[in-house]
């Protein structure tokens, strides 16, 4: 057996591993569920062929509304990518800026999220600029000192081997930095897809009157535990294939990688 082909094999038991385990704690909680379903009544622990029900009947119908989350949350990603990058990379190659963005950034970071909820709801009158005010706010820190790092980290040989042909600063960014924080977009997308899935549903919850979060703020003012679970439960499954979307998308376009293993 050849060395990539041990490495190949490696990864796809790693993988089925990883599988395997994902399915032996689901179980696992649908089984404490059900046990919780017998010694409780179901406006506290709702069986988990009520939670069922509920996504088939009565979640999975409301398509418009989820579409609305994933829309809002797609619009956001997106903009505070392009936007996190770019003061990522202008913190990296202008010194003279550098300090004051960085200021700036870190200083966001350090307010609340429902700080911002609740300025958004001052501020603006409707609930998309709201809504896509806030999560803009939230995001765009974690890609632009992510970006960042990726530059401060770039080899020093590198840089000077580049240097070596006299580029101007354009084919400096084009040639070398962007193919090197390429990587690291693709892992904040990675990291970040679950907290701004979060924050867009307590957007949602608080600023505006449809969407995901509206409706599980709909469930919650009726005491319907079942369809909060049920709610629940579909963002995790949209949470899993966004993040299998991305890395996805991210083999594909770093390819021409090789991947490196541990031994």
């Amino acid at each position: 057996m050849t060395r990539t082909t041990a490495s190949v094999f490696n990864f796809s038991s790693l993988i089925k591993r990883d599988r395997f385990a994902g399915l032996i704690v689901i179980l696992l909680i649908i089984a404490a569920l059900q046990v919780a379903s017998l010694f409780a009544p179901d406006y506290i622990a709702p069986p988990p062929l009520l939670i069922a029900e509920k996504l088939w009947t009565q979640i999975l119908p409301l398509w418009d509304e989820i579409l609305v989350t994933l829309i809002r949350l797609l619009v956001a990603l997106v903009f505070a990518m392009v936007v996190g990058t770019v003061l990522g990379v202008v913190m990296g190659m202008l010194p003279g800026l550098r300090p004051y963005i960085r200021s700036l950034v870190v200083i966001d970071t350090g307010i609340p999220a429902l700080s911002w909820m609740l300025i958004a709801v001052f501020w603006f009158k409707e609930p998309e600029i709201r809504i896509f005010f806030i999560m803009s706010v939230i995001l765009i820190p974690f890609y632009a000192l992510n970006v960042f790092d990726g530059i401060r980290a770039l080899p020093k040989e590198w840089l000077e081997m580049c240097e070596s042909f006299r580029p101007s600063r354009w084919q400096v960014l084009r040639y070398l930095i962007l193919p090197h924080i390429v990587a690291y977009v693709f892992t904040t997308t990675r990291s970040v897809i679950g907290y701004a899935t979060r924050m867009v549903i307590f957007a949602e919850l608080i600023a505006s009157a449809v969407g995901i979060g509206a409706q599980m703020g709909l469930a919650q003012a009726n005491f319907d535990i079942a369809a909060v679970f049920a709610w629940t439960l579909l963002l995790v499954v949209l949470n899993i294939l966004s993040q299998s979307l991305v890395a996805v998308l991210e083999k594909r376009v770093l390819s021409y990688r090789p991947e490196v293993e541990v031994r």
